[in-house]
């Protein structure tokens, strides 16, 4: 699949691309692609932004910039690019990524629109199949939230993590139900007196599917309750 991220600042996803298992996934031939608005703005001087009309702090990506940007990469009427892929604008205003979109999302190509500042300029709404928040809260920027996007769609992709067994019984997942993950321990088995519980080192492989069982649904009742 192809991952396009438009965004101002490319260079916030250094630290991403260079992660294992996202370039495990350029191996098996999928792409992450990095498009800066600047490269693509009509404007002098390379302005991507302006002020909100009505008044107010900060300022607004212009929706002239992030048309010209879609119609450079894609070459074709910036509405139209849509029909071709999921794109898709990063913003506390939409629908909350969880699993079951980041399943969606992996059956298709992705654009991924940051904004920044204030936003991008309420007319992206005729561009955009998808509108997608990460959290109820505010971040700088569409990057983090782009990366979250990403990765919850990467690690779907058969092959991009390596022991596949590791994402079939995690949290969300179809064989938990969508339940949250049980507890997991490792070596030492006891540290300063915590200890690992017994059953885990019982060798019973039955009596560890079932704590297993209860302890997932034990977290996720608690996790319900709190919200």
């Amino acid at each position: 699949m192809k991952i396009d991220v438009f965004t101002l600042f490319p260079e916030a996803f250094a630290w991403y691309t260079s992660q294992v298992h996202v370039a495990r996934a350029a191996e098996l031939g999928h792409e992450l692609r990095l498009c800066n608005y600047r490269d693509h703005t009509p404007l002098s001087h390379q302005q991507v932004d302006d002020t909100p009309y009505g008044g107010g702090a900060g300022m607004v990506v212009r929706i002239d910039v992030v048309a010209a940007a879609l119609e450079a990469v894609y070459g074709v009427p910036c509405d139209s690019v849509r029909g071709e892929r999921r794109v898709v604008e990063l913003t506390p205003k939409g629908r909350q990524l969880d699993d079951a979109l980041a399943a969606e999302f992996a059956a298709h190509d992705l654009c991924l629109l940051c904004g920044r500042y204030e936003g991008i300029d309420e007319r992206v709404a005729n561009l955009v199949s998808d509108r997608v928040s990460i959290g109820p809260y505010v971040l700088s920027g569409g990057e983090i939230a782009a990366m979250a996007v990403a990765d919850a769609v990467l690690r779907k992709l058969e092959g991009v993590i390596s022991n596949p067994e590791s994402v079939v019984a995690e949290s969300f997942a179809p064989d938990l139900e969508g339940a949250l993950e049980y507890p997991q321990y490792t070596r030492p088995a006891e540290f300063r007196g915590w200890k690992v519980p017994d059953v885990l080192l019982s060798g019973d492989h039955a009596k560890v599917a079932r704590w297993r069982a209860e302890q997932s649904q034990r977290a996720t009742d608690m996790t319900r309750r709190r919200s």
